[in-house]
């Protein structure tokens, strides 16, 4: 099943979800901590406490207005002799990973995403400026891509 490089395959829309709860699970804390200073240390300076919260806050929006760009931005595609990928707003990676090449295909999940059913599937090569790394996946996207991808990589090897 190989494909143009104008047929992008997306990552699934759950990924939203995971980097939401990411992006709360560090600032929250950080925020709530900044709060119960404020009102619990009467000696600290309470406009640098304010400035600082108000910047930890708004550094906080930010990131969740990234969140839905950052989630567009990512995107891979199985050509006929490698897999390219791609993601970034700022900075911009586009990387093709020969099947050839592949050494380890990994699928990996953390609690947040296992929870919505998510995985990460890792693609390392001997160099390791080439490795990928494609978050985002649903379970069964992710294990059959993965069966692929071993499949692929034998049978190029096969010829070197």
């Amino acid at each position: 099943m190989i494909e143009k490089l104008t047929d992008w395959k997306k990552i699934d829309p759950r990924y939203k979800i995971q980097e939401s709860i990411e992006s709360l699970a560090l600032f929250l804390p950080l925020l709530l901590l900044g709060w119960l200073l404020f009102w619990s240390v009467p000696s600290l300076d309470s406009d640098i406490l304010w400035i600082a919260l108000i910047g930890l806050f708004v550094l906080f929006l930010f990131s969740m207005t990234l969140i839905p760009r950052r989630f567009r931005s990512f995107g891979y595609v199985l050509r006929e002799n490698d897999l390219m990928f791609r993601h970034g707003i700022i900075f911009y990676r586009q990387v093709a990973v020969p099947y050839g090449r592949l050494q380890l295909v990994d699928i990996s999940r953390g609690p947040i995403a296992r929870i919505l059913g998510l995985c990460e599937l890792r693609l390392v090569t001997a160099a390791a400026s080439t490795g990928v790394r494609i978050p985002g996946l649903s379970e069964a996207v992710a294990a059959e891509l993965r069966d692929q991808l071993i499949g692929l990589a034998e049978s190029r090897r096969v010829g070197l």
